[in-house]
């Protein structure tokens, strides 16, 4: 049995927020898990079967272009995120097993996680985003996240862990700045 608390962030509801060189925008946040997660844990990732808690780690980032339609810079655009998410979320989840929580991000093109082996269903950020957040989809060939300030310009990841939401934030706002994220004052 899986015992879940509520949403965490340091002040609840409100995300990390965070700024990059470029000046796109950059938000985290701690959940507990979605239904579709707690019903296919053990399916989304199989080495996983004893962990007391998780958490869900949700990380937006803002695109440069609307990511409706399919075009070469759209795809560009997706890979870059895709990689600066990559980079982060290896940080994030390396410094976190080595604190000894078990923590894997999922590759957000497969839907499988990176650090584990895969399982028979393959994790939808889109569709936990959207449990999670309360976000619209635009279902198209692909389903799209509608953020309420930056529209169809952004870009949802996700990363696991049975680490506690402190820790979790604690390391995120340690290595977010190697990452060339700033963290914005509280609006």
């Amino acid at each position: 049995m899986v015992n879940y608390s509520s949403v965490f962030t340091s002040e609840q509801g409100c995300p990390i927020n965070l700024v990059g060189k470029t000046g796109q925008a950059v938000q985290i946040s701690i959940h507990n898990p979605s239904q579709y997660i707690c019903a296919n844990c053990e399916q989304i990732l199989p080495d996983w079967k004893q962990q007391q808690f998780l958490w869900v780690v949700v990380v937006l980032q803002q695109s440069r272009y609307p990511l409706v339609e399919k075009t070469a810079q759209v795809e560009t655009e997706k890979e870059r995120l895709r990689e600066k998410f990559m980079r982060f979320g290896c940080d994030l989840s390396f410094n976190l097993r080595d604190r000894g929580y078990l923590t894997d991000l999922i590759d957000p093109r497969t839907g499988y996680p990176l650090l584990s082996h895969p399982g028979e269903v393959p994790h939808d950020d889109t569709a936990v985003a959207t449990a999670l957040l309360n976000y619209p989809v635009i279902k198209n060939k692909c389903r799209v996240l509608v953020h309420p300030q930056w529209g169809t310009a952004v870009y949802p990841s996700v990363l696991l862990s049975e680490a506690p939401p402190e820790m979790i934030e604690l390391v995120t706002r340690a290595i977010a700045p190697l990452h060339g994220w700033t963290e914005l004052p509280p609006s």
